[in-house]
């Protein structure tokens, strides 16, 4: 399958069309796992997993630049004793001091989820690379996953993560039975080591992933909280005045699931307004949601339903800019898989574009989860492809 920068003109929707154009990336063929970032300068940082000649894997990245041209790539880590899975990946994020920083899953124990998060950090723009310890000291032999990184208010790196140090054992605590419940995490790290260690919520689901936003001195912490009766709906946490305040729900779905569905939220924010979208089947209909807070994430109102059937599969990531709020995701219908991106104003009152980015090469869980970022206008996106049993990266640049 090949992108073509031939316009994609919008016909069922009478305001915007947009023009959808191959964005080459820079990993080479059987990477996999890609995540992307926005480093203050304006780079656009791609982060990826390829597997190294005699075993093993490296976290390798590659910074875009505001003049369109790709960096060399560098490689934060490399080892032989990870733990590789398509819906639980690293990340790399670039602090305002110019610090590279990255996580990677390092297998802890002989059991199948048995893994910490341990942590990357370069001072010195990429040339060297100093390996910090678990960013968890529990020391149990249990999954520790599912990881959002951002800039901490005040310097240093902020970090949120599922802990599964009370599950007793190195399966989902819903998947193995193996005693309590996953946790939600956060610290924050600089060049010495952690700074500060506090739980956030003592109960979430066991493998959706976490993301995180920061607006000045406040960071929004989304992920999917799991409460009695097997109820696992969207919370977002939020940090401020220099300390972690409750959790609040964004919606009450109710949605009943006796077992993780490995989909987790997405969340952005701009000013004093936060947009958050997720993955739902409360009711028995899979459904596709996005909701926003006026209120710097401390409420959200009703949630905009963007699409729903049995075709929706999540894997949602939402950015938003002065212009509006982009939402990407997948569907599957048979044997194929397409990638969508729409766009509304910020109060979510009007749908402004809706298109399908790509039909996607592979199906099931190998492509993965796509990431969105927005720059200049203009929404960036990467992916996993299979071809021919083996994956590799795509990427695609939107311009309404």
């Amino acid at each position: 399958m090949k992108l073509t920068a031939t316009a994609l003109l919008l016909f069922a929707l009478p305001l915007q069309a947009a023009t959808v154009s191959d964005w080459p990336l820079p990993a080479p063929d059987g990477s996999a796992q890609p995540n992307l970032s926005l480093a203050p300068d304006g780079d656009l940082v791609l982060s990826w997993i390829e597997r190294r000649d005699g075993g093993g894997h490296r976290l390798a990245y590659g910074r875009f630049n505001k003049e369109g041209d790709w960096a060399p790539s560098g490689v934060a880590a490399e080892g032989k004793d990870w733990f590789v899975n398509w819906a639980d990946f690293p990340a790399l994020q670039v602090l305002d001091d110019g610090s590279l920083w990255a996580h990677l899953l390092v297998k802890n124990g002989d059991a199948p989820y048995a893994y910490d998060v341990r942590l990357q950090a370069s001072l010195d723009g990429g040339k060297t690379w100093k390996q910090m310890p678990a960013v968890h000291d529990d020391g149990t032999s249990t999954e520790h996953g599912f990881a959002t990184l951002w800039p901490q208010p005040g310097g240093g790196l902020g970090i949120a993560w599922l802990d599964g140090r009370h599950t007793g054992g190195g399966g989902h605590g819903d998947h193995a039975g193996a005693g309590g419940a996953m946790t939600l995490r956060a610290a924050v790290f600089d060049a010495t080591g952690k700074k500060a260690d506090t739980q956030l919520d003592a109960s979430t689901c066991d493998c959706c992933q976490t993301d995180s936003a920061r607006v000045g001195d406040t960071v929004l912490l989304a992920y999917r909280d799991r409460a009695e009766g097997e109820i696992r709906d969207i919370a977002v946490a939020r940090f401020d005045d220099g300390r972690w305040q409750a959790p609040v729900m964004v919606h009450d779905d109710r949605w009943m699931m006796p077992a993780c569905p490995v989909n987790g939220p997405a969340i952005d924010a701009r000013g004093n307004q936060a947009w958050v979208a997720w993955y739902t089947a409360a009711g028995g209909t899979p459904s596709l949601r996005l909701a926003r807070s006026g209120d710097g994430g401390r409420r959200f109102g009703p949630p905009l339903t963007l699409l729903e059937g049995a075709t929706v599969q999540g894997r949602v990531d939402v950015a938003a800019d002065d212009e509006g709020v982009w939402t990407a995701w997948i569907e599957e219908a048979g044997s194929r898989q397409t990638l969508w991106l729409a766009r509304h104003d910020h109060a979510l009152a009007k749908e402004l574009m809706r298109l399908k980015v790509a039909d996607l090469a592979g199906r099931g869980r190998g492509t993965g989860f796509p990431r969105l970022k927005l720059r200049d206008g203009q929404a960036w996106l990467a992916w996993t492809e299979i071809v021919d049993g083996s994956p590799r990266l795509r990427g695609a640049r939107v311009t309404p």
